[in-house]
């Protein structure tokens, strides 16, 4: 399929009244583009998943932090009040001593089976997949996006070509009246023609419903305020090219770039350290301990600065705790690690094959509306000839208004397929080669 088509528009505007802004701070028109990014960054789903990125991030620096020594220190104070045996006149005496201890602590894991290793790789992984998760939020509301923004541009059309029938329309009316006057035609053909009037002013005022709507729904969207008035830049032109690339070509594109099969395969890496870090339970952790302390009592006859240089002590230690029955407890978190390994595995098997399966959906979607679009082409270059000449003999008498009005339900008919063909075409297209990695834009 090597063809392309340019879709033409009907309405002039230009692109650049995008740039002006209302005394909102917010664009006087929306190009798509500026629609897309704009939803990017003020996206309630997008934002949420960047800040679990950033947690991400934080459970990173904690699982490095881990791997150094750990430091504390410990100031106690206390005072005892006690009674005592008192040897000269005897019975008993209350005393009370005041003492003070102070010490510092620390302690570093410097052998534990590779498990804070295994925790850093996969808290580091778990960002990549966060940062992913923002991409796959990203990909999802630019479609999102871009349907309702081409929802409205259908609709102005729409409602520009139904502006144009009711014109005509009311020119008919007119004429038809004159003739009614001079007694030309019958009065039943003029009821008619006035029939057809209402019911053209009836569709109009639909599809300006339609394009509100429309309107609302991507305002909305884009979580704008309820008083803006929003509006959008129409393009003086549609460009919407042939398919640039096989079925297999574009599966191939989307399996080695879409966000959700990376997310896939990380999980499958989280699951592996996972099953590395069961292991760890077997070996033994080895855990080097140091501290010194001092400490000071009233009940020494030694100042205090002096207590606390008598009392100064330093110790230095080596622990090894070996696992030796933990009542099944690490064979349990293997074999469960394994399971969630087998599970990951699934879980990207599948996520690769419902790719390939919207891939292939598009692509169906694209060689249909394109279908549809050829035809619609055809039959509305027929109805709208037909249209032209029945016109013209209306106007002349030539032709009844029961033909006449037959003949432009036709055409009607022709128009909104055509219509609905070309912004099937457009979005379709767009939506296939998205899926490539391409950027949506108009």
């Amino acid at each position: 399929m090597k063809r392309s088509f340019v879709i033409g528009f009907p309405m002039l505007v230009s692109v650049m009244t995008v740039f002006a802004q209302d005394s909102t701070g917010l664009p006087g028109k929306w190009s798509l583009q500026l629609c897309i990014d704009y939803a990017k960054k003020n996206n309630i789903q997008v934002n949420s998943l960047r800040l679990s990125e950033q947690t991400a991030q934080q459970e990173v620096l904690l699982a490095k932090a881990q791997k150094l020594p750990g430091l504390s220190g410990t100031v106690a104070a206390s005072l005892t009040n006690s009674k005592n045996a008192n040897p000269v006149v005897g019975g008993f005496q209350t005393q009370a001593n005041f003492a003070n201890n102070l010490s510092l602590n620390s302690s570093w894991t410097i052998y534990n089976g590779g498990y804070l290793n295994d925790v850093l790789k996969q808290n580091q992984l778990n960002v990549q997949t966060a940062s992913l998760n923002v991409l796959q939020q990203e990909n999802s509301i630019t479609l999102q996006v871009t349907q309702a923004y081409l929802n409205i541009l259908l609709a102005k059309e729409n409602v520009l070509y139904l502006q144009d029938l009711l014109t005509t329309s009311q020119a008919q009316i007119g004429q038809a009246q004159q003739q009614y006057n001079a007694g030309s035609i019958a009065k039943v053909s003029l009821i008619e023609l006035q029939a057809q009037l209402a019911n053209d002013k009836y569709n109009l005022v639909t599809a300006q419903n339609t394009e509100r709507q429309n309107a609302l729904t991507l305002k909305q969207l884009l979580l704008l305020p309820t008083d803006y008035k929003f509006d959008i830049v129409v393009p003086d032109t549609l460009m919407a090219s042939a398919l640039t690339a096989s079925l297999a070509e574009a599966q191939k594109a989307a399996l080695a770039t879409r966000p959700e099969v990376k997310i896939g395969e990380l999980g499958v890496q989280v699951a592996r350290l996972d099953l590395a870090k069961a292991k760890a339970g077997y070996y033994p952790i080895a855990t080097l301990g140091a501290a010194i302390a001092t400490g000071y009592s009233d009940n020494n006859d030694f100042s205090y600065l002096k207590q606390l240089d008598n009392n100064f002590y330093q110790q230095i230690g080596l622990t090894l705790s070996i696992p030796i029955f933990t009542k099944r407890v690490n064979k349990t978190n293997v074999e469960n690690a394994k399971i969630e390994v087998s599970q990951s595995q699934l879980t990207l098997t599948n996520t690769k094959t419902v790719l390939t399966q919207q891939v292939e959906q598009a692509y169906i979607n694209v060689l249909n509306s394109q279908a549809q679009y050829d035809a619609s082409v055809e039959q509305l270059n027929s109805a709208k000839e037909s249209y032209r000449i029945v016109n013209e003999e209306l106007k002349v008498g030539a032709v009844n208004t029961v033909d006449y009005l037959t003949q432009k339900t036709l055409y009607v008919q022709a128009l909104e397929n055509y219509i609905q063909a070309k912004y099937s075409t457009a979005l379709n297209i767009r939506i296939y080669e998205f899926y490539m990695g391409e950027p949506v834009k108009l």
